[in-house]
């Protein structure tokens, strides 16, 4: 090619051919990439810079994911206190039902004998057990006792002093009418009475209970016995859900403990600590309802401690999703400032391929009539 000799007007159209030629590759290359930058060789520093960018958005997006595990955390953990306080208070209304639970009475219904009890039969014993209390026993001494009636006189008047408040027998009723004798049991304990002379016979008062039993009651601790079952059942589902309050293998209402990081150093960061809100965990303790104001006041204390924790992992889950927002929005920033440093602005690119375009005609167009110079002189020759 150096042994070619082309005149000044041919080579400087040739050059501005071959220049046209460079920018039009390289702006239908920006076209087809949508990059000014595509890179180092075209601008390093801007290259680099947007590199850095991109690194820290794509670092920052994986952050954004660990943010939305802690949010759906959070999430559980108050799904979790919320139907705990469900159970709650489901057992506080078990409670209440119990609180109005009421003892049945015993009631027993005698005849006295009718045949006369000689004197003559010495000491006569009857004893009287209510509940599990210990036995008590009443001497009717050598009287006789000529009818049924005065029999049920008798026992009316030797069981006086033991009935009333602060006696041995304190809690039994008796009344007699005629030759019919009554026994009655406000608290709803069996009656149980025997002894020698309570037997049926010449020597006794035929109102020992080992013939008819009359009707046992039932007692405030048995009526309360059913709800307290149910009570202590509610106790074992709120220990199930605490259990079962997980998400991704964090349990916020088991003890576990949450770190949410919220940039890639770990330099920024929310410690939330989990609780253990089992029924143990809350202060509710089975019973049996022996005093119910105490259960009663130990599930208004759960519900105090359980709305506390809600509005505690509340005020953490509004940092979190706060910092997601922010995370989101930073990331469309640093994504944003690359795409400033490397994006091409493909209408700018269209405008000038049309003007490369152009300018390349124009220059083929006067390469043309360069050579008609020396085509002139070819045909002198001629």
């Amino acid at each position: 090619m150096g042994d070619i000799v082309i005149n000044s007007a041919v080579r400087s159209n040739l050059q501005t051919l071959q220049s046209t030629a460079k920018l039009m590759a390289q702006t239908q290359n920006r076209l087809a990439t949508g990059l000014k930058v595509s890179s180092a060789l075209d601008n390093p520093q801007s290259y680099f810079t947007a590199a850095g960018l991109n690194s820290r958005a794509s670092d920052l997006s994986a952050i954004q994911d660990s943010l939305s595990l802690g949010t759906k955390t959070l999430n559980a953990a108050d799904e979790g206190i919320k139907a705990i306080q469900k159970l709650v208070n489901q057992a506080k209304s078990v409670a209440n039902q119990a609180l109005q639970a009421k003892a049945t009475e015993t009631t027993l219904s005698k005849t006295a004998e009718a045949a006369a009890i000689a004197g003559s039969a010495g000491a006569r014993t009857v004893t009287f057990q209510i509940g599990t209390a210990s036995a008590v026993s009443v001497v009717f001494g050598t009287a006789t006792y000529a009818t049924a009636a005065s029999s049920a006189a008798a026992i009316e008047t030797q069981l006086a002093g033991l009935v009333s408040a602060g006696g041995t027998l304190a809690g039994l009723s008796v009344t007699v009418d005629g030759d019919d004798i009554s026994f009655e049991v406000a608290s709803g304990e069996d009656l149980v009475i025997g002894g020698t002379a309570a037997a049926t016979g010449a020597a006794g008062f035929g109102i020992a209970t080992s013939g008819t039993q009359g009707t046992n009651g039932e007692t405030l601790a048995s009526a309360r016995s059913s709800y307290a079952t149910d009570y202590n059942n509610l106790r074992t589902q709120i220990d199930q859900l605490a259990t079962d309050a997980t998400f991704n293998g964090i349990n916020l209402l088991n003890g576990d403990s949450l770190t949410v990081k919220f940039n890639e150093s770990g330099t920024s960061k929310l410690d939330i600590t989990g609780v253990t809100y089992s029924a143990t965990g809350l202060g509710i303790t089975e019973t049996t309802f022996s005093d119910i104001d105490a259960d009663i006041a130990l599930l208004d204390s759960a519900t105090s401690t359980l709305r506390k924790q809600s509005s505690t992992f509340g005020a953490n889950l509004s940092v979190v999703q706060n910092r997601q927002d922010f995370t989101k929005n930073l990331i469309g920033v640093l994504e944003g400032g690359a795409g400033d440093l490397t994006l091409a602005d493909t209408n700018e690119e269209a405008a000038n391929l049309l003007a490369l375009q152009t300018r390349q005609s124009l220059a083929q167009s006067s390469l043309s009539l360069a050579n008609q110079a020396e085509q002139s002189v070819l045909n002198l020759i001629r």
